[in-house]
């Protein structure tokens, strides 16, 4: 048994923080929801390539599993987590004179997870 969060419960609590920001967190929840999606995200493709087409993959750099996803899911669903995926990585990191992403911005990434879970299965409802 793992002590992993799934994919889904990362998505969940990255929503809440954007949903329900809190004053003891106060410029700290944008980064701190971007990485719970990120991490979402990189789980749900590890469970895509785990559960489907190449178990292989799962094991390779975000990178790779994500170049590779274009040519098994398709163009349309690859570009979608590759552009969520690439925005979050570059919300995680304090960057000097750039603001941290909005809560629409990051619920924005958060849905196209969300669809990518759904349209793959890459939500494993378990814990």
């Amino acid at each position: 048994m793992t002590d992993r969060l799934t994919p889904a419960a990362l998505l969940e609590a990255a929503r809440d923080m954007c949903q329900r920001p809190d004053a003891a967190t106060a410029g700290m929840w944008p980064r701190a929801a971007a990485l719970l999606a990120r991490q979402a995200v990189e789980g749900a493709v590890d469970l895509y390539w785990a559960s489907g087409p190449a178990p292989t993959l799962a094991g390779c750099s975000m990178r790779t599993q994500l170049v590779c996803l274009t040519e098994i899911a398709g163009p349309d669903i690859a570009g979608i987590v590759n552009s969520s995926w690439a925005s979050l990585s570059s919300a995680c990191h304090v960057h000097p004179y750039e603001l941290a992403p909005t809560g629409p911005e990051l619920l924005g990434w958060i849905d196209a997870v969300e669809n990518f879970c759904s349209a793959t299965g890459g939500t494993d409802k378990g814990t």
